[in-house]
């Protein structure tokens, strides 16, 4: 199987374009972090840290649920997420690689994504207003949300290259 290309980003588009192609170049960039590695490989950790790239995969999935599915669109995290005891381990949705196979930890990922991307394709403009408020009862907007995911993509790519090369010495570009 040949490793898939990372997507294109414009030079040159509109804004909302230009967010998303950003958007889905972090996202093929952390889901390539995993290509090829086996669930043992998915679980490697670098001391001290409890960062794995399957945790990453997963932590991902349940943020994309959390920002567009739930507070964006008001509606409720993916059952998967909310049955895990997080009284027991404030990481569990990261945990919860280790319980999953490589296909499942892929698919629950790409699932995530569709779902926000549908989400993001239903909205009327970047200017629309989340449906639930933060705990100061003020609204995001679908562009700060864009924004802040790739923002958080961003830097947890930063955490999956370093994880990938001490795994096999593989340098993501």
């Amino acid at each position: 199987m040949t490793r898939p290309p990372a997507p294109d980003i414009p030079f040159v588009a509109d804004e909302l374009t230009m967010l998303n192609a950003f958007l889905d170049y972090y996202r093929a960039a952390l889901l390539d972090r995993a290509w090829g590695l086996d669930a043992g490989q998915l679980a490697v950790r670098l001391e001290p840290s409890t960062l794995t790239i399957g945790g990453l995969l997963t932590h991902m999935a349940m943020v994309e649920y959390n920002w567009y599915r739930s507070r964006f669109a008001g509606g409720e995290q993916h059952e998967m997420f909310t049955s895990l005891d997080w009284d027991a381990d404030r990481d569990a949705e990261m945990a919860l690689a280790t319980t999953l196979t490589v296909d499942e930890i892929v698919a629950v990922f790409t699932e995530s994504v569709a779902d926000s991307r549908a989400h993001v394709a239903a909205a009327a403009s970047l200017d629309d207003l989340s449906a639930k408020p933060n705990n100061d009862g003020e609204h995001w907007n679908l562009r700060w949300i864009m924004i802040h995911m790739i923002e958080e993509y961003a830097r947890h790519c930063g955490h999956a290259d370093l994880i990938r090369e001490s795994i096999d010495g593989d340098i993501c570009d």
